[in-house]
Parts: structure tokens; sequence; C-alpha cells
């Protein structure tokens, strides 16, 4: 070996030998494109509704080639239904159905406040309905009103109230800030990203929920909101 072979010999640096990569490292990478691509997807969705949508900008907006949202989720139909069911999860960790009424529309509405996307893309799904195809939509069911009724035979709602009204003009009142941001900023004098917007609104969503109670006196404690017995 000459002394430029040993020179250029000793300045190549060793190579390591690539690790091959396990079952595992794949199954890992897999869950973070599929998490990126529902990340993306609830963007996308939330901006422009399931029509407007396209599948190459979600897959750009994470990271990926658009072939892997066929390869993890079938179709951009079937993506779409997987945002829906991660949101069912989201709202199981946050939504106990035993806390009171006025405590359950506090927490829709900081959920909705502190991430708009979901309520936005419910808003497309009731504007957009009747153009979206019938396999982005799950199937039609009827609302489950029991929870409503029960809090009716426990005394917290008023038994003359109809459970569905009600349970429409509370998802109204959570929604309102996110669809109606600019009538809000009107209203309140301030933009719903305010802290003191959200804790202004959230009080007063509590004390209209509390005057859903038989009397409609709102009362905690024995006591009422100006703390007169």
């Amino acid at each position: 070996m000459t002394t430029a072979d040993s020179r250029s010999a000793a300045a190549s640096p060793r190579r390591t030998p690539r690790r091959a990569r396990t079952p595992e490292d794949r199954q890992v990478d897999a869950e973070r494109t599929r998490t990126a691509l529902l990340d993306a997807a609830l963007e996308e969705f939330a901006a422009r509704g399931f029509m407007g949508a396209r599948v190459r900008d979600i897959a750009a907006r994470a990271g990926v080639s658009k072939d892997l949202v066929n390869y993890h989720f079938d179709s951009k139909e079937g993506l779409y239904l997987a945002v829906q069911r991660a949101w069912l999860q989201r709202e199981a960790a946050f939504a106990d159905p035993s806390l009171p009424l006025a405590e359950l529309a506090a927490r829709y509405l900081d959920d909705a406040l502190r991430d708009p996307r979901p309520m936005r893309l419910l808003a497309w799904r009731g504007l957009s309905e009747p153009q979206d195809s019938a396999a982005a939509r799950p199937p039609a069911e009827s609302e489950d009103l029991s929870g409503v009724r029960r809090r009716q035979e426990d005394g917290e709602v008023a038994p003359g109230l109809d459970p569905a009204s009600l349970r429409l003009v509370l998802l109204g009142a959570v929604a309102a800030p996110v669809v109606f941001p600019d009538m809000a900023r009107r209203l309140f004098g301030t933009g719903i990203e305010d802290p003191d917007f959200r804790t202004r609104y959230e009080q007063g969503l509590r004390d209209l929920v509390r005057q859903l109670a038989p009397g409609g006196a709102g009362e905690e404690d024995g006591e009422t909101e100006g703390g007169t017995p």
C-alpha cells in the first residue's frame, strides 16, 4: 500500500453497520404515519369540508406519500370516518356523563375552544351532507336522549323541557363561538382566543344551564349567584 493509499484509508470514516429494522420499528412508523395523516386530515376537512379536501393536500401536510392514505385507510372516505372515530375517542376522555350538566357543557366548550377543528368539521358535515358520498357518513342513527331524560328524573333538568330541543340548543351554545367568531367578537369585544372571553362565556354558559333546573333558580349550595339565601 502506498503512502497515499494509507492516508486515504485513514481519512475514510469507519461505517457502522445499519441495524436491521424490527417488526416493532415498522409498527411504530406505521402508527406515526396514521397519526400524522389523521391530524392532517382533521385540519383539511375542518377547513374545506369532505368535498373540498384533497388527498394530496392531506398527504403533503402529513409529510408522506398520498399512496399511504389508501394503504392505511383504504380511501378518502375511510380516512374521513377514521377522523370521526378519533373524535369519539377524544370525547370519551373528557365527557363523563355522570358530571353535572353545567360542568359537562363547560368541558365541551373548553375542548371546542382549545381545538376548534372538530366543531368546524361538524358544521361542514351539516352544511354539505347532501353532497357528501354515502360512504363518507356514518349510518343515520337517532341521538340517544336517555341521559337528558335521566337528568329530568333526577331533578337536575325541568321535566317540561323537550330533551331533543335541549340537546340541540346546548350543541349550538358550545359551537357558537367557533362557528360565529366574528359575532362573538362583536358581542364580547374580544376574540374567542382571548382568555377573558373564555372565562366570561364559560361562566355565562354555566349560568344558563343552571337555569334549566326545575324552577330555574340556578342555585348553588342554597345560595343564588348574588350570594343572597
